[in-house]
């Protein structure tokens, strides 16, 4: 065996990003679903790209927040609504009332701080197609010799999973 871990050819990374935002979203349609109120102490800190795909916001909020925006949920929002690709929300700024569209792929952070709860999330291009990539070594008809898998060299049966990117 080598050190060197070969590429997958299976999106791990961006599997596991896509469900916990839907993480985000089961909570938010919870909120949504109970009238738009926050249970007890609970209130969110949503970070997201304004740039990305499918963002709708004012453009002086554009114009002030270029790459990233926090918005909060806690006391004063309407209009709460959520579907499978994103939420719409009603939020004041500056006594100012602004309508966003925010995709779940353009959030970069969720925090419930009542809870000490939090995800981050690697930002996302819905649109961007896949990386090209050579045909996986198996997908010939042709029979192989070697064992499909090998077991690990302490006996072991955990599996270390790193979602670290190659630059």
């Amino acid at each position: 065996m080598t050190d060197e871990t070969p590429d997958s050819l299976i999106p791990y990374d961006e599997i596991v990003q896509e469900a916990l935002r839907a993480v985000v979203g089961r909570v938010l349609g919870e909120i949504q679903a109970g009238g738009g109120e926050l249970p007890g102490n609970h209130h969110f800190y949503i970070t997201f790209k304004t740039h990305a795909p499918g963002v709708t916001i004012p453009a002086h909020l554009r114009e002030r927040f270029p790459d990233e925006m926090t918005i909060v949920l806690q006391n004063k929002f309407w209009d709460l609504a959520v579907d499978e690709a994103g939420f719409t929300v009603g939020l004041s700024f500056n006594q100012v009332p602004a309508k966003l569209d925010i995709p779940f792929s353009a959030i970069t952070a969720f925090v419930d701080p009542a809870v000490d709860f939090g995800l981050q999330f690697q930002a996302s291009v819905a649109d961007m197609a896949p990386e090209a990539h050579d045909d996986a070594e198996n997908d010939g008809p042709e029979q192989r010799d070697e064992p499909a898998v090998t077991g690990s060299e302490d006996g072991s049966n955990v599996v270390t999973v790193d979602f670290g990117r190659k630059k």
